[in-house]
């Protein structure tokens, strides 16, 4: 009988399925606390779920189902340039989030929330969230894709494309919400953005 072959560096960077599946679970939770806090605040983000939240507001439609309905053109972009794994796995957070976003508001329930520490614990919820999808090989579809797209191919800090990207989404709601409401939704972009350019650099985690 032939001795078991010693475990490599290499195995042990390797995520199980049991790990992606708690990092989905445990990011699309954190992000659809999130949704919940900037909807009950009227905010909003950027990115795909930006352009899901205005367009729930001006229709009345619910942004979970928005939500995944925008990001399916994206899908094709992940498939191709970030590999199937990659893809189907963010194909399940997203579709995770899209009902955990509509069913969240029966299970709790806030009388008073201010619209600043909304952002800012929003914000972090976001960032945290988006970075236990990361560091599995997943996403939330739209902006995020592209944004570790351009990380692990150009070289490019995710957390300062994503301000980016997330501002202008955000600075075009003007046009469907209150300024105060768009300067408090900057804000939460702000706090998500800086979030991921600290905590998910290039090389900082190597696993798989």
């Amino acid at each position: 009988m032939s001795a078991p072959q010693p475990r490599t560096p290499a195995d042990f960077l390797r995520h199980s399925r049991f790990d992606d599946a708690q990092a989905i679970f445990s990011g699309t939770l954190f992000v659809a606390i999130a949704m919940m806090l900037f909807g009950q605040a009227g905010l909003l983000t950027g990115g795909t779920a930006g352009v899901a939240f205005l367009l729930h507001y001006a229709t009345g439609v619910s942004f979970g189902k928005l939500f995944f309905l925008v990001n399916l053109p994206f899908y094709w972009f992940a498939w191709r340039h970030m590999g199937r794994a990659f893809t189907i796995k963010t194909f399940s957070a997203i579709a995770l989030l899209s009902v955990m976003t509509d069913w969240a508001p029966r299970y709790i329930s806030i009388d008073s929330l201010h619209p600043a520490f909304a952002a800012v614990l929003g914000g972090l919820l976001l960032g945290t969230g988006c970075l236990f999808l990361a560091r599995h090989r997943a996403s939330l579809g739209g902006a995020t894709v592209l944004t570790l797209y351009l990380q692990e191919k150009r070289g490019w800090p995710a957390g300062k494309v994503q301000i980016g990207i997330d501002c202008t989404v955000v600075l075009l709601a003007l046009f469907v919400i209150p300024p105060q409401r768009v300067g408090w939704s900057v804000l939460a972009a702000v706090v998500m953005g800086l979030f991921l350019w600290i905590n998910h650099k290039p090389g900082r985690y190597a696993a798989t």
